[in-house]
């Protein structure tokens, strides 16, 4: 659960929260380090005001964004990431992942 807001020219709404929900997929491992990093965000994240978290400053807290920050937080701690899912209500979600090279 974490609260946001929208502030932008065309796109302002109060203040609300969402139970979100995050979904990672890695590709080999070890998966209490991969749960361990998840879970890491998630406690980052959890009951706090996504507006002011210091990762997303500025910027306007969608699924998107939150999706694209925790797969470059897991990234960068795990480093074999290779897609997350952030879940906002039962039909609206975004991922992110790397492009193939």
């Amino acid at each position: 659960m974490a609260d946001h807001f929208h502030d932008l020219p065309g796109f302002v709404e109060a203040r609300h929260g969402h139970n979100w929900e995050a979904e990672a997929t890695f590709c080999g491992g070890d998966l209490d380090a991969e749960g361990a990093a998840v879970e890491a965000w998630v406690e980052r994240m959890d009951y706090s005001l996504l507006n002011l978290q210091a990762t997303l400053a500025g910027r306007n807290p969608t699924a998107e964004l939150l999706a694209q920050d925790l797969y470059l937080f897991l990234e960068a701690g795990c480093g074999n990431v290779v897609r997350v899912k952030i879940r906002e209500k039962a039909n609206y979600w975004a991922s992110c992942s790397r492009a193939a090279r």
